[in-house]
This record gives C-alpha cells, sequence and structure tokens, in this order.
C-alpha cells in the first residue's frame, strides 16, 4: 500500500483519475478541431465557462455533455464508456483508498470530534448529513452517497468479526443532526452497536478538556496482511499514511485517548440517558 495524499493542485478531488485524462482529450480534441471554449459550447449547446471548468478538472464530466462531445467530434463511446464506469464507483477518488484499505481491516480505531463516524450512522442520520452539504448535492448524488456509506456497514457483520473501537466527543452526541427523532433513533442504534462483543464505544466527555485529541480526529486501520496505516480527513480532503514512525504516533495517542475518555459502560449510560432525554 502506498502513502496517499489526494492534495492535487489545479483538481476538485472529487473527480477521478480517469475523468482528469477525459477532460485532458477534451481540451485535445478542441484545439485539434481549431475550436474556441465558446465555439465548442455553441456547437455541444453548453456554456463557455461549463466547457472551461470541465476540460480545467473543476467539475466532472457528466452524461449530457459527455454525449455532446461525441456528437461533435465523431467519437462514439470515448466519453459516454467512461461516465457510466465512473457512475458504478460509490466513493469520490480521494476516499478511495481508504474505503478498500477499511473493507479489508481486521482492527479500526476511530477517534471523530466532529460527526457520528458513518460506519455507525443510521440511514437517516446519513442522509441529514448530506443534504447539509455545501455546496448543495443533486437529490440523486445524495442517495447515491447515501447507499455507498451504508454498503461499508457491512464491515460491522462481517466475519470473522473485526475489531472496532470508537471514541466520540461528547459534543457530537448533542449536535441534533437532521430532525430530533433522526437522532434520538441515532443514539438508540449507537446503544445497540455497543451491545456486540467486537464493538467498543467510547465518549471522550467534555468536561475532560485537554486530551490527546485536540489535533483533529483521525483513523487507524489495519488491513489484513498489511501494516497499520493512519487516516486523516478534512473538508472533502483524505490522506492516507503508511509512514511507520507517524502511524505509531497516532497508534500511542488512540491508547492515550482510550485511558481519557469514559468506559465503554459508563458511556452507553451517557448515551442511553441523552436518548431518553434524562438529566
Amino acid at each position: 500500500m502506498t502513502d496517499h495524499n489526494s492534495v492535487c493542485e489545479g483538481y476538485d478531488e472529487n473527480v477521478p483519475v480517469s475523468m482528469r485524462i477525459l477532460s485532458t482529450q477534451m481540451k485535445a480534441l478542441r484545439e485539434g478541431a481549431d475550436l474556441t471554449q465558446r465555439e465548442l459550447g455553441d456547437r455541444a449547446g453548453f456554456s463557455e465557462s461549463q466547457i472551461g471548468s470541465v476540460e480545467q478538472g473543476r467539475r466532472p464530466l457528466k452524461m449530457d455533455l459527455a454525449v455532446q462531445l461525441e456528437k461533435v467530434f465523431k467519437v462514439p463511446k470515448v466519453f459516454t464508456s467512461v461516465v457510466n464506469e465512473q457512475l458504478k464507483e460509490p466513493h469520490p477518488s480521494w476516499f478511495q483508498p481508504f474505503a478498500q484499505a477499511e473493507a479489508e481491516a481486521v482492527s479500526l480505531s476511530v477517534y471523530g470530534n466532529q460527526l457520528i463516524n458513518g460506519l455507525l450512522q443510521t440511514e437517516e442520520y446519513a442522509r441529514a448529513v448530506h443534504v447539509a452539504h455545501r455546496p448543495a448535492l443533486e437529490d440523486e448524488e445524495i442517495e447515491r452517497r447515501v447507499a455507498a456509506r451504508l454498503a461499508r456497514q457491512q464491515l460491522l457483520t462481517r466475519k470473522p468479526a473485526p475489531s472496532l473501537s470508537f471514541i466520540l466527543e461528547e459534543v457530537v452526541l448533542q449536535r441534533t443532526v437532521g430532525e430530533p427523532e433522526v437522532m434520538r433513533e441515532q443514539l438508540l442504534h449507537l446503544l445497540e452497536l455497543g451491545r456486540h462483543r467486537h464493538i467498543e464505544i467510547q465518549v471522550m466527555p467534555t468536561a475532560r478538556g485537554c486530551h490527546a485529541g485536540l489535533g483533529g480526529p483521525f483513523t487507524l486501520v489495519e488491513p489484513r496482511d498489511e501494516d497499520m496505516c493512519a487516516y486523516l480527513e478534512v473538508q472533502d480532503v483524505g490522506r492516507l499514511i503508511t509512514g511507520r514512525r507517524i502511524v505509531s504516533q497516532f497508534a500511542r495517542r488512540y491508547g492515550i485517548l482510550q485511558s481519557q475518555a469514559l468506559s465503554s459502560e459508563d458511556s452507553a449510560e451517557v448515551i442511553r440517558r441523552m436518548a431518553t432525554g434524562e438529566r
């Protein structure tokens, strides 16, 4: 497994590499036909800015434009076949390396301080998260992302069972995502998951003040037959880290966090009180 840093200047990180190659082909065909972006847009029925955005990798090539490009350049299936394949890929390119490692994990350790981790989310909680995404997503894209997130949860019931540990900041449980009933069902779902012997859920109380996780959320994942790696994600940018020295630092940090958080039993009681509205 290679180190992955998805920061790629000039590109939208949701645009897969194959789409970027198509963007380059699109530009080459346009220039070969001696057309400006505006002229190509006029022939294809799209604006000059839309053509420019696709060529520069700021937005993915969509099916409607792909169809028109093939008509303009008389190149059947050059664009639409790739778009069709990309529609089958459930995760954006920046997330794919981690998704593969996660699916093969024999152990996973997650510290989160913003949202409940995707592996623990209910369908309605996941949908509310994507509805809140900005810039706003199309309904079809929201449903595709929700389905992809729920599909990842097969890890929870896989045999043999992986060892799964989650540490959640208390504020994450207090943040109402979606309607209050959505949040209540999410908290009850956490309680149910925590009853499984291979899943440990701990709460980091806000009253703890300074602790080892103040640098931000992270995940440790140990894929089958490979060394442990660390994953960092912020604002739709993800990085998979494989360097042993850095991963070892994260592992030690996670061990400290486990000792600073509430026990799984005390955490379950905190979650239960939140779900039932008890003080």
